[in-house]
């Protein structure tokens, strides 16, 4: 009986594709009953060449056994090709949704789940079901009405024959429904720790400048090798459970048909049976092996995708915490920006402590603070992608829980100090793939940023393949890239995370003038790092652990002699705030 998770798969899944799922049915209905008619040709031509029929006759009848051999192997040819496709179908649909869904989950659960996990969980997991997506119903039912029409026939034959076979066909299918449970343990032990292997390795090649500048080549070798063999002896052990399991269903059928083949030579010797009765024993006898090699198959991909089925099932019920309720759009232009009283904790971390803030339409914030001490967990509140433990955020006067998330995080742009370049076009990596947005809006926009000249300097323009397998981007052409597209959504606030010492004095030139085309009659928040960008801001607020030290406006706090700001402009922000 299959559990309730992969009925559920199946009935979501492969109910679009009912039509495949009937062709697929009808061919291999077809080949079965071709199967099971050829082995009667065969008798027919064995009793009649035994009796004397004339040659002729013997040729056409050869020619019919020849005809319906063909057509079988044809409608399991397009059987195969039904099933494939159906299989890739179902199981591509399954990881589209997949993506999407952990697309659409919030940054907590991100944080707990290693991007090489995902990729295992999302591509993984759903290639090791895609047979049972494609064939696991249709091939079991098909093989039992297969196993009913042999057993029939050889009934048929004689009652004795049919009922030694049955026998053995019902010990094979009892041990099949109840043997195979330690395949299935050990075979999810196996996906778990081929996971751990693609987690390891996406992780230790995401941060291979750190280990090659630290010298950490040794250990990350010893910490692969580890894993490495912990998967070699749990794949070992799972083949191992698949090769007993196969091994016993073996064993059971060869002492069946041993018996039946025996009974039958007994019978043909007092004469109760024909000679192609006895062939037709025979060949039923070998292919009863197909289907219950087929169930034994199919029944062991059950067991060792029961796990990818778990870990899908789970991943796909896991639900944000973030619960989008919001149906209040925001207004266009600057907006307002209010913090009131927010606490924030990790767990059982306490990051920000009765934290507030309020920006008119058009101010600038410059937010200050030693690493760590909770200037990006607030930056990520503004977005939603935390809700504070205590307090409000709102945007425009509007609490951002009452706004629709995708109103709220196109309103709000944010340019972060490490910038996601994909493989592709400049003019991809701007619009984000989206073909609707014109070539000529994207120029406008890199004019207006004033990159126009930057933009005239690559090879190809818009066109000049960027990121992996293109023309490596510094860190600061990065974050030109990223204004450009947070430019190109015209934000009411941008949150702006500021590269520290990385640019090039050319790079920061240009940079520089398009921050300040980016926030023109925008509300801004700056995590600043450098006194350039301190000079823009008409508030500053400092951190430290998670409050608020100090809040003014910027020209105040600068004459005021005993603040931090006039303090740490005197020692220098770089050095003060390392």
């Amino acid at each position: 009986m299959l559990p309730n998770i992969p009925r559920g798969l199946l009935s979501t899944y492969l109910r679009p594709q009912w039509p495949r799922v009937v062709v697929l049915g009808l061919l291999l209905f077809a080949g079965v009953s071709l199967q099971l008619a050829n082995p009667q040709v065969a008798r027919l031509f064995i009793d009649r060449a035994q009796a004397g029929e004339p040659f002729t006759r013997l040729v056409w009848i050869a020619l019919l056994f020849i005809g319906v051999a063909a057509l079988s192997q044809v409608a399991t040819v397009a059987e195969t090709y039904v099933a494939e496709d159906l299989g890739w179908r179902t199981t591509n649909a399954l990881r589209a949704d997949l993506t999407r869904h952990v697309l659409d989950l919030d940054a907590s659960f991100h944080t707990e789940h290693t991007p090489g996990e995902l990729i295992e969980r999302i591509d993984g997991d759903v290639s090791a079901i895609a047979d049972f997506f494609a064939r696991f119903v249709v091939q079991v039912l098909g093989s039992g009405v297969f196993l009913i029409g042999v057993l029939g026939l050889l009934f048929v034959e004689d009652w004795r024959i049919g009922g030694l076979l049955s026998c053995c066909v019902l010990s094979v299918l009892v041990f099949i429904a109840r043997g195979g449970g330690f395949v299935g343990v050990r075979s999810r032990t196996a996906r778990s720790a081929a996971a751990d292997v693609s987690a390891f390795l996406e992780e230790r090649l995401g941060g291979l400048p750190d280990l090659k500048a630290n010298g950490a080549d040794a250990f990350t070798l010893e910490g692969m090798e580890t894993r490495l063999w912990s998967r070699f002896h749990a794949m070992q052990r799972s083949v191992m459970a698949a090769s007993i399991f196969n091994a016993v269903v073996a064993v059971l059928f060869v002492l069946g048909s041993a018996g039946a083949l025996g009974l039958s030579a007994a019978l043909y010797g007092v004469g109760a049976i024909s000679l192609g009765s006895v062939y037709v024993v025979f060949r039923y006898a070998g292919m009863l092996r197909q289907p219950l090699d087929r169930l034994t198959r199919q029944m062991s991909n059950f067991l060792q995708a029961t796990g990818a089925m778990v870990r899908v099932a789970e991943l796909l019920e896991t639900r944000r915490s973030l619960i989008d309720h919001g149906r209040i759009a925001l207004s266009e232009g600057a907006l307002a920006l209010e913090v009131r009283n927010i606490s924030f904790a990790y767990g059982q971390e306490a990051v920000l402590h009765d934290v507030s803030i309020r920006l008119e339409p058009g101010e600038i914030l410059g937010l200050l603070g030693r690493t760590g001490s909770g200037k990006t967990t607030l930056s990520r509140l503004l977005f939603r992608l935390h809700d504070p433990a205590e307090g409000e955020v709102r945007l425009g006067g509007v609490d951002v829980r009452q706004i629709n998330l995708e109103e709220l995080r196109a309103r709000v742009g944010l340019v972060t100090q490490d910038v996601q370049v994909f493989g592709g076009t400049l003019r991809d990596n701007v619009v984000l793939f989206d073909a609707s947005v014109s070539d000529a809006r994207v120029r406008e926009v890199f004019a207006h940023l004033e990159l126009g000249a930057w933009l005239a300097s690559l090879p190809e323009g818009l066109d000049t393949l960027v990121g992996p397998g293109g023309r490596g981007l510094s860190a600061g052409e990065a974050q030109l890239v990223a204004l450009a597209r947070v430019f190109l959504k015209s934000p009411g606030l941008v949150v702006f995370d500021e590269a520290s010492s990385r640019l090039d004095p050319a790079t920061e030139q240009m940079l520089e003038r398009a921050v300040s085309r980016l926030l023109e009659q925008r509300t801004g928040v700056v995590i600043a790092h450098r006194l350039a960008t301190v000079e823009r801001a008409d508030r500053i607020v400092i951190l430290d652990n998670g409050r608020v030290v100090e809040s003014g406006r910027r020209h105040d706090l600068k004459r005021d002699p005993h603040s931090h700001f006039s303090h740490l402009l005197r020692v220098g922000l770089s050095e003060a705030l390392a």
